[in-house]
């Protein structure tokens, strides 16, 4: 493993630095784990003790008076920074291009400069894959499928055909991009299945957590805007539309036709029902249930969904009523008394 000095983490990262720049680094590790070597990084006030008390070579921080007398790399924002020194320092290994012997890759596929493709990965016809992506291991792409530049498909990802892909999109292992969304027709009390003919839309920048579903349209597109940001466990239902740059934390979910503006936070468990919109920069906070409309920038808490003041009250209120409860018992009996008395 190569070991950097803090004068050139400094140059190539754009930081100031603060001690011996000629300490060396070759690793990355939390503050209580790092020792001799490695860099740490410190981000939240809560780990200043931990900080004061490690044993790593250098640390990342914000504000170099908050440690003084060691080894720093300064910056406005060190998580920023800690993921541009991961990529620097710990990159790991990089996939081979061409096409694994045992993958199956239709004729007519159109592939970019440096594509990697691995053992037992599919590809259907007409599938086009952008330069310097790579399809993992056993993952399986359907026909007609559009993939862009410099993506990252981890293994057994799963792309229903004539869905599209954007440029450095991340797909985490389990993904399934096309599964038929869940439309039915109950008739009598039988259940028709209604055709899924439309096709999931993936904008650029996006990355996707394991396991994450997303559902094709009934007709037309289910659409993840640019940059969108989505946790493991999450399920994407069908003609949903996610804007650009939200984020949707592990276990949320989001029902038929619902559709998300730009920037919105779903919290873990999150729910919202079917054809609803939420607004810019809305939050839903972990196990919210969302029944009815979000509007931009409201914070939103609680089953169904109130405004998070609101909703912070109310439980504020059920923490009291063991407490309220006795008061009652007490003037009911004090009342009694009183009455006992007249008479």
């Amino acid at each position: 493993m190569r070991s950097w000095s803090l004068a050139e983490l400094g140059r190539r990262l754009g930081v100031r630095v603060v001690g011996d720049p000629g300490a060396t680094v070759s690793s990355v590790k939390p503050l209580d784990e790092a020792g001799p070597g490695d860099l740490s990084f410190l981000h939240n006030p809560r780990y200043v003790e931990q900080a004061e008390n490690t044993e790593a070579t250098a640390v990342l921080v914000g504000d170099a008076e908050i440690l003084p007398g060691r080894n720093l790399l300064v910056c406005d924002e060190p998580y920023l920074m800690l993921a541009r020194a991961l990529k620097l320092m710990m990159p790991g290994p990089e996939a081979k291009a061409g096409v694994d012997p045992s993958a199956s890759v239709d004729d007519d596929v159109v592939l970019g400069d440096g594509v990697s493709i691995g053992a037992q990965a599919v590809v259907g016809a007409g599938t086009s894959i952008g330069s310097g992506t790579v399809i993992g291991p056993g993952c399986v792409i359907g026909a007609g499928v559009t993939i862009g530049d410099d993506c990252l498909f981890h293994p057994r990802v799963v792309v229903e055909p004539d869905c599209r892909i954007g440029d450095r999109c991340i797909l985490q292992s389990g993904v399934v991009i096309g599964s038929d969304g869940f439309g039915f027709a109950t008739v009598d009390g039988v259940h028709h299945k209604v055709p899924q003919v439309g096709i999931v839309v993936v904008g650029d920048d996006v990355e996707l957590g394991a396991n994450v579903c997303i559902d094709r349209a009934t007709l037309g597109e289910t659409r993840i805007g640019r940059g969108v940001k989505v946790d493991n466990l999450v399920q994407i239902a069908h003609n949903v539309v996610v804007g650009e740059g939200s984020i949707l934390v592990s276990q949320s979910g989001i029902s038929g036709s619902t559709k998300l503006g730009r920037y919105v936070v779903m919290g873990g468990q999150a729910g919202a029902a079917g054809h609803l919109s939420l607004g810019d920069g809305a939050q839903v906070t972990a196990k919210t249930a969302v029944f009815k409309d979000v509007p931009p920038g409201a914070i939103v808490s609680g089953v169904p969904a109130r405004p998070r003041g609101e909703w912070t009250r109310s439980q504020a209120a059920v923490a009291r009523l063991g407490k309220m409860r006795r008061q009652l018992k007490e003037l009911e009996r004090r009342l009694e008394e009183l009455e006992n008395d007249d008479d």
